[in-house]
């Protein structure tokens, strides 16, 4: 139950930064509307692409946790009938 957590989470956290730098909201930020420098900084396309980023390697790091955990799953289904012919 707790890797379902941590894989939602990843899920989660990777597409919210994945997609938030490319929509309006990323734009009309308070702290970029009250700074200049700082909302030069958040629209800067390297910045945003960067953020996505972070985004794609919690999805790609999501997927790998959630085929560990498929395969490990598998594996303990299999080895189960054979622990029980033996003992």
């Amino acid at each position: 139950m707790k890797r379902l957590v941590i894989i939602a989470f990843f899920f989660e956290f990777g597409f919210a930064l994945l997609i938030v730098p490319w929509s309006a909201f990323w734009d009309r930020n308070y702290f970029g509307e009250m700074v200049p420098a700082v909302h030069a900084m958040m629209t800067n396309n390297f910045v945003r692409g960067a953020v996505s980023g972070l985004g794609l390697i919690n999805l790609l790091s999501g997927i790998a946790e959630l085929v560990s955990m498929l395969l490990a799953r598998k594996g303990d289904t299999e080895a189960t009938p054979l622990q029980g012919l033996r003992g």
